[in-house]
C-alpha cells in the first residue's frame, strides 16, 4: 500500500488553477522527483499536501487515513513535513533554536540534534550562529534538518538547489545521502537538475500546467521522453511537435 496518494488533486490561486485533477503515488521509503518548467504546479502541489495550501477538490490520504481536512500542523504530528522553497528559517534565530522549534512540535523518532549534526556536519560549527548570517547551503542545510526535527515518514522537498552554488549544492545532496540510504523516509522532491533527478530518484513525474504528463521509474524513462514531456512536446510520425 502506498504511503502518500493524492487523488484527482485541484488547487488554485485566486481564479489560476495551479493543480489540475493530479494523482500521485509514493511508497514508503520511495523516492519521487517532480520535474517540470517554472509554473508547472509543482511547488503548489508540494504545499497542498503538506497543508500549507487549501485543496479545492480531490484527496490526500497518508497511511490510509485521509489527511486533506488537516492543518499543516496536524499533518506535522502525523508525520509529513515540507521543506519549502526559499528555506523560511527563523533568521534572527540560531540554527540551534530553529532545530529545536522544529524538535518540539513534531513526533518522536530517531532525528534529534544530534543525528542531524551527524548527518549535516557542516552545521556543526554554525550551531550558536542566526541562520540569518549562514551562507545559502548552510541554509539549505538548516531547513532540512529543521523538517527531519519533526521525524517525518514523507519528507517533502522544494528546489533543493535553488540559489546555491554547485559546491554548496554537492554538499548538500552528500549529507542527504545518509536520510536516502536508510530508506525509512518516503521523499517527494522537486528539482530542475535532471541528471541528479535520474541518479537517485525511484520514479519521475513530470508536470506541464498543472498535471502530470508523464510518469514511470526512473530506471525505464530517457532524458528524452522527460525532456519532451518537460516542454509540451510529443513525438509523432513527422517529428516532435506541441
Amino acid at each position: 500500500m502506498s504511503l502518500l496518494a493524492v487523488e484527482n488533486l485541484c488547487a488554485r490561486h485566486g481564479l489560476l488553477q495551479a493543480v489540475r485533477d493530479v494523482s500521485l503515488r509514493a511508497a514508503e521509503g520511495e523516492i519521487v522527483a517532480l520535474v517540470g518548467a517554472n509554473g508547472a504546479g509543482k511547488t503548489t502541489l508540494l504545499r497542498t499536501i503538506a497543508g500549507s495550501h487549501r485543496a479545492t477538490s480531490g484527496r490526500i490520504s497518508y497511511d490510509g487515513a485521509e489527511v486533506a481536512g488537516l492543518r499543516a500542523n496536524g499533518r506535522v504530528h502525523l508525520g509529513i513535513a515540507l521543506v519549502p522553497e526559499g528555506r523560511r528559517l527563523f533568521g534572527n534565530m540560531t540554527v540551534e533554536e530553529n532545530l529545536k522549534v522544529a524538535g518540539a512540535n513534531g513526533r518522536r523518532g530517531r532525528w534529534t540534534i544530534a543525528t542531524v549534526l551527524d548527518a549535516f556536519p557542516m552545521l556543526q560549527p554554525h550551531l550558536k550562529q542566526r541562520c540569518g548570517e549562514l551562507s545559502g547551503g548552510q541554509q539549505q542545510a538548516t531547513a532540512i534538518g529543521r523538517a527531519l526535527m519533526t521525524n517525518p515518514r514523507v519528507l517533502l522537498l522544494d528546489e533543493v538547489s535553488l540559489g546555491l552554488s554547485p559546491v554548496a549544492v554537492n554538499a548538500v545532496y552528500e549529507s542527504l545521502q545518509t536520510v536516502i540510504g536508510e530508506g525509512r523516509t518516503t521523499i517527494v522532491l522537486v528539482e530542475q537538475d535532471l541528471s541528479r533527478v535520474m541518479r537517485i530518484a525511484s520514479r519521475i513525474a513530470c508536470m506541464l500546467e498543472g498535471r502530470i504528463v508523464l510518469e514511470g521509474k526512473a530506471s525505464e524513462l530517457t532524458r528524452e521522453q522527460i525532456t519532451e514531456a518537460y516542454f509540451g512536446l510529443r513525438r509523432g510520425e513527422g517529428g516532435a511537435r506541441a
